[in-house]
């Protein structure tokens, strides 16, 4: 039985995220992390499953007295890297969905779980099929150097790219080598219509409400195009890849960044 801490439930992938742990045997809610209702259960608040569960705003108070095995972050970036590292510091797991880590933050972490001996595993984007379009998108780029990435989320998103648009150009970037794409005299009417030019590749953000998490990398050359697509339709798609990583986490001693690492 993996006890888990949630923080973020009142958030659209944290209320999944405890659908998940309600779903399967071998986990059990121990706690969560809220930015307010302190001292509350989750019986409490109307949009919440009707559990006896404590609710902390304070992460190193709920750490410090309650007995838990995994945390699952899934919150916003400057809590979740506090959340992630004083869990750690706390002999629990995390896994996290949290994206918008820096480098020098990964490698932080990874210091610590080597340190402390404690696996972490940080995932961009916990839905399977995410994770085999970045796979396929590293694979094609060995032939096709020329791609733009096109990202498109709800308009609630914080972080522009995305996590799984910038872990994918990182992927591909390790199977292509540098081109600066575009006509060599390109002049940009208006700054930014490009997208954001990586390793001269460029990504572009969409953000719109009714829109979940879509991304598509599209490869060209000389009289073709190859088109690499991905959909989540709504957050329960994620909840597979979490499973996975919660069972994943127990058993090893280190940072683990991407769930294709895992897979």
């Amino acid at each position: 039985m993996k006890k888990i801490i949630i923080a973020g439930p009142r958030g659209k992938m944290g209320s999944e995220a405890i659908k998940l742990v309600q779903s399967h045997e071998d986990m059990r809610l121990v706690a969560c992390i809220d930015r307010k209702n302190n001292g509350k259960k989750l019986a409490d608040i109307a949009e919440l499953p009707n559990l006896d569960v404590p609710i902390y705003e304070d992460a190193l108070e709920c750490f410090s007295e309650i007995d838990a095995d995994i945390l699952i972050e899934l919150t916003i970036p400057e809590q979740g890297y506090k959340h992630t590292k004083a869990a750690m510091e706390h002999g629990i797991r995390p896994v996290v969905g949290t994206t918008g880590f820096t480098e020098e933050q990964i490698d932080e972490l990874s210091w610590l779980a080597s340190e402390r001996k404690i696996g972490c595993i940080i995932a961009p984007n916990f839905a399977i099929g995410a994770v085999l379009m970045m796979k396929f998108s590293q694979m094609a780029a060995q032939y096709f150097p020329d791609v733009d990435i096109i990202e498109k989320h709800h308009d609630n998103k914080l972080d522009a790219p995305s996590g799984t648009a910038v872990k994918t150009a990182e992927m591909i970037k390790e199977s292509r080598e540098y081109k600066k794409q575009g006509h060599a005299d390109e002049k940009e009417t208006y700054p930014g219509a490009r997208g954001a030019d990586y390793d001269g590749m460029r990504i572009h953000s969409v953000r719109l409400p009714g829109l979940v998490a879509h991304q598509e990398v599209i490869f060209g050359s000389p009289g073709q195009t190859l088109t690499i697509k991905h959909d989540s339709i709504n957050r329960a798609s994620f909840m597979e890849g979490i499973k996975l990583a919660t069972d994943k986490v127990m058993e090893i001693q280190e940072v683990i960044y991407g769930l294709e690492n895992v897979l």
